[in-house]
């Protein structure tokens, strides 16, 4: 995964019901935490945490 990526986040870290789909805007390796990955949806709300709550959406191509 990389910055500019789309993902979604696991409803487990973020509290609402369904997963959230945003743009990655950060990525940081802590040394305590791993992979630290923070995303912005659309609603310009961003939410971060270690890389197992997250899942790189793939966009299909024909």
């Amino acid at each position: 995964m990389k910055i500019g990526d789309r993902a979604k986040v696991n409803p487990r870290l973020t509290g609402l019901d369904e997963w959230v789909e945003g743009v990655v805007i950060d990525l940081e390796q802590n040394p305590f935490r791993g992979l630290v990955i923070a995303i912005k949806d659309d609603q310009g709300r961003i939410f971060f945490g270690e890389a197992e709550y997250f899942k790189k959406i793939e966009l299909c191509t024909l």
